[in-house]
């Protein structure tokens, strides 16, 4: 086992990519996941997108051929956003997850060095669920990104990353099983 010492980045919103659709095993599409702040995605600390927090992150798919053309497929209803200053997080290596046969779902974890503050969501006047410019322009780049990642390394990949002030920052990849 290994441990990871990573800059946790104050995300605006956070998101995870499976680079082949995980639920039409499609290839040629592209599926998020975001959180205000996780193609889901969600607000804030992308811990409410993987951890066992309640509601729904924002998914949506697009095709490799028109990254340009994100689908949303559902908005978000997690009622918390955790976000956190300026830290450092401390990561299990959680490739034992994947290893067939293994049991090792739930032994890994993250930990940041700080606490994370819990916050109640307003939707209403996210740019991410009222502004269409805005919403296009941020998953078209967090696909693209998926698209360019699953190109360099030439296999389906399950990526994880977070939004801030517009840039997309990939905190994690591994191949998608």
């Amino acid at each position: 086992m290994a441990v990871l010492v990573q800059e946790i980045i104050n995300a605006d919103y956070a998101f995870v990519i499976h680079t082949t659709n995980p639920s039409s095993g499609d290839s040629s599409e592209i599926y998020a996941e975001v959180f205000p702040p996780t193609t889901q995605v969600v607000k804030g600390l992308g811990e409410t997108l993987v951890g066992a927090y309640p509601g729904r992150a924002l998914s949506f798919i697009c095709k490799k051929s028109d990254l340009n053309s994100p689908q949303v497929l559902g908005y978000p209803s997690k009622p918390i956003g955790l976000f956190i200053r300026r830290s450092i997080i401390f990561r299990s290596d959680s490739n034992g997850e994947d290893l067939e046969g293994y049991a090792g779902a739930g032994l890994y974890d993250s930990v940041p060095m700080d606490e994370e503050e819990k916050v109640v969501l307003d939707y209403s006047s996210d740019p991410l669920m009222i502004d269409d410019n805005f919403q296009k322009s941020t998953l078209s780049k967090i696909a693209s990104a998926g698209h360019a990642i699953e190109e360099l390394y030439g296999s389906p990949q399950d990526i994880e990353g977070v939004v801030r002030d517009g840039k997309i920052y990939i905190v994690q990849t591994r191949p998608q099983m």
